[in-house]
């Protein structure tokens, strides 16, 4: 790849808007212009070209960092191992991003190993005379500053994707259970439906065929003849109720899309289709009338269908009175009947299946209304019905149907099959997908090569724990070893008097081959000519962390010729 497609690849991705929406934008400018400030500010005292230099520096490497993972990285470890503490935070900053970025773990160890090799490289390189405190205090700075943010990244937004994923496949395996369910009760509708066609449909002809037969008869009286006719009709039309009913079962239709003649219009008809039969029937309306829903609609329809119905089964004879009163917020359907007259005797027993006045509250209650039995005034039953027009309850009540049925499910709404096909029950007639073991698809979920990599990260970040731990401990150790072979008390300089002998002063210091007192042997002044001196350091920190006391012994011809403090700035 050449210089020409780097560059235009590197702005393709800078420009990506994906990549940098107005929040993004905001919040990554400030984030620049506080890590610049806070580099400059550590810069303070080198003069304005090197502060200056520096926040630029660290300001466009962290706008970099979401696209150059790898190479920001690396930069951050060289502008901390050049200019210290400047480009700390920036290292920080560097190592959150790039353990979510960099793709593979290999990658990410060696860009990681990388910058703190640089760090180290230069860091020595600079004060080589404290290569070891430099390696000790710098290596665990590093790894909580850097490594421990980049795992924890890493390991965040890994779960993550496995959390969106199982949610995804969750969902997938949901609406594929609706597409089977729904395959299954299609299959189930179309067997009743070829049940009721073949069984009924053909009992239904016969009826019609011979009551049609009988009506031309000529040994039938007039009124034989008009009974023969209502009988006939009543038999067509029930095989039309059939066929419809048929229809829905095998391609279905969802029920608010119901015939226009069985809906609250189509009363009438049925009124006069009853009177026909010889029953007495009046009907009143009261109010202006309103359209109602689909399903309430029907619903009204059914209400004086099974109204007039049971009055023929259990009180033949008996007035009958349909009343359709539209009120301010409902429209309210009744069917009363008067009692069995008298003269008539005891009605026959009738065959019901006692599922009709079940049915009738369920389909009141899905669209927001309720039904009332009972007896009425004067005696007989009344049969009354409360459906409203077009309500939020009603709306509320249809919308929540499917997911009463199936409970409640946590699915996005975009993820929701119901909403997808927009129909009552979900995956009618829709094609069914394979559906595999979750036990499967979770152990394939658990074997991308992303989880795979969580935990061969994890673990070589746990090892590199460990190896920097042991470090850690070594270090501190052979810097306490250190201290005592190079540091002393003010009350132990104090003990000894000039004109000591050599051998009992040098019993009461330690040896002073350390590299904390050959560090600061160099600014001393010259020591005095024919003398052997020993430099230590003091324990006492009163000057200031930035100020170093040291004590001077020098001797000559087996005595202590002179014994001297300095203060010498660190």
């Amino acid at each position: 790849m050449n210089v020409r497609t780097w560059a235009r690849d590197l702005w393709r991705r800078l420009a990506e808007p994906g990549e940098w929406s107005r929040r993004r934008t905001a919040g990554e400018i400030l984030l620049a212009l506080t890590l610049a400030l806070l580099a400059g500010w550590a810069e303070t005292g080198h003069g304005w070209p090197r502060i200056i230099a520096v926040a630029v520096a660290v300001g466009g490497l962290s706008l970099l960092r979401r696209v150059l993972p790898a190479t920001v990285l690396i930069a951050a470890g060289v502008v901390t191992g050049v200019f210290g503490g400047a480009g700390l935070l920036l290292l920080a900053v560097a190592g959150w991003s790039a353990g979510r970025r960099i793709a593979g773990v290999l990658r990410a160890l060696v860009a990681f190993s990388l910058s703190f090799a640089l760090s180290m490289a230069l860091a020595l390189w600079q004060t080589p005379d404290q290569a070891l405190l430099t390696l000790v205090f710098s290596t665990p700075l590093f790894l909580v500053s850097t490594v421990v943010p980049g795992l924890a990244n890493r390991y965040w937004t890994q779960r993550r994707t496995l959390l969106q994923t199982l949610t995804q496949r969750n969902a997938q395996l949901l609406r594929e259970r609706e597409m089977v369910a729904g395959q299954a009760r299609m299959r189930e509708r179309q067997r009743i439906a070829q049940d009721m066609h073949d069984s009924l449909g053909h009992q239904l002809a016969l009826i019609a065929v011979q009551t049609g037969a009988l009506e031309v008869d000529r040994e039938l009286t007039g009124r034989q003849r008009e009974a023969v006719g209502v009988l006939r009709e009543a038999s067509v039309a029930a095989m039309q109720e059939l066929r419809e009913v048929v229809g829905i079962l095998k391609d279905g239709t969802p029920e608010e899309e119901q015939p226009t003649s069985r809906v609250v219009a189509g009363i009438e008809e049925l009124a006069d289709a009853a009177a026909a039969a010889g029953m007495r029937v009046t009907l009143e309306r009261f109010g202006e009338a309103r359209p109602l829903a689909p399903a309430a609609d029907h619903a009204g329809y059914r209400i004086v269908q099974e109204g007039l119905t049971n009055a023929a089964k259990h009180a033949p004879g008996a007035p009958i009175s349909i009343a359709l009163r539209y009120e301010p917020d409902s429209l309210l359907v009744e069917v009363a009947n008067g009692p069995v007259p008298e003269c008539g005797g005891p009605p026959p027993e009738a065959v019901s299946g006692g599922q009709g006045l079940t049915g009738l509250r369920e389909r009141a209650r899905l669209v927001g209304g309720m039904v009332f039995t009972g007896p009425a005034e004067g005696g007989g039953f009344r049969l009354a019905g409360v459906l409203p027009y077009d309500s939020a309850e009603a709306r509320e009540t249809r919308g929540t149907k499917g997911a009463a049925a199936t409970g409640t499910t946590f699915v996005d709404a975009g993820d929701d099959f119901r909403e997808q096909t927009g129909r009552g029950a979900p995956g009618d007639g829709g094609p069914v997908i394979d559906r595999l073991d979750p036990r499967e698809e979770f152990k394939d979920i658990m074997s991308t090569k992303k989880s795979s990599g969580c935990l061969i990260g994890c673990g070589i970040g746990l090892l590199i724990l460990v190896g920097l731990a042991v470090v850690a401990l070594f270090g501190v150790g052979k810097i306490m070893d250190e201290a005592d072979k190079a540091m002393i008390d003010p009350s132990v300089y104090q003990s000894v008097r000039t004109g000591d002998p050599e051998q009992q002063v040098r019993e009461k210091l330690p040896s002073g081959k350390s590299f904390l007192a050959s560090d600061v042997k160099g600014k001393l002044p010259a020591e005095p000519a024919g003398t052997s001196c020993l430099s230590l350091l003091s324990t006492d920190t009163s000057k200031g962390l930035t100020t170093d006391t040291v004590y001077r012994f020098c001797f000559k011809d087996g005595k202590l010729s002179e014994k001297r403090e300095f203060h010498v700035k660190s």
